[in-house]
């Protein structure tokens, strides 16, 4: 495990402090845990991103010609 020195506004320092008080927990676990959900976000949209170069518009309509055109069943409809 690594250690950082990390300087943060008075503000949001005291804001992390109130919500990791709150949760139970303590700052540091606080900010590991946001920082690794903003990473997972960030590596996803990556992903989404380069699996988006990858398509095939023609590809597409040819699979989607494929699916027969039937109403959804009951439980699989939207609300109106």
């Amino acid at each position: 495990m690594s250690t950082i020195s990390l300087r943060l506004p008075d503000s949001l320092h005291k804001q992390v402090r109130k919500l990791a008080q709150q949760e139970s927990v303590s700052i540091n676990q606080l900010i590991t845990l946001a920082l690794a959900e903003k990473l997972s976000a960030l590596v996803t949209e990556e992903y989404l991103d380069q699996r988006a170069q990858r398509g095939n518009r023609k590809k597409f309509e040819r699979a989607m010609a494929k699916v027969p055109k039937v109403k959804p069943d009951e439980h699989d409809r939207l609300p109106a």
